[in-house]
């Protein structure tokens, strides 16, 4: 399909579905910032005493804890901090995003119907 039928194909969607879309994508974009920062704070052996690590560590726990256990976290110790990679993030931002992309894709069908 080309650029110009994608555009015509979006601009005859009904606009709760374009809404519907960009409010999903902007949650979608929320939640992986949140589990990325957490990735790198962790992995770079950031400070958990800190305020705004903290506050990352904790609201991003929410969404990689239905993943923690999956694969076991490596913990490496060095002079100044302790690094761990956290497959669990990793895991959530991508099962996040299938589930983002398949929900926009129910949504479109619905929206596709005659008679929306």
């Amino acid at each position: 399909m080309s650029n110009n039928n994608k555009e015509h194909e979006i601009s005859d969607m009904p606009l709760w579905f374009l809404k519907t879309r960009h409010a999903i994508y902007y949650i979608l974009s929320v939640i992986e910032v949140l589990l990325a920062f957490r990735f790198i704070f962790k992995l770079l052996g950031a400070n958990p005493r800190n305020g705004f690590v903290s506050f990352i560590y904790s609201i991003a726990g929410i969404f990689t804890s239905p993943f923690s256990g999956i694969f076991y976290s490596s913990t490496t110790s060095g002079l100044a901090a302790k690094s761990v990679l956290e497959p669990a993030a990793l895991i959530g931002m991508a099962v996040y995003a299938v589930l983002a992309w398949g929900l926009v894709g129910l949504i479109r069908l619905k929206a596709s119907e005659k008679g929306y």
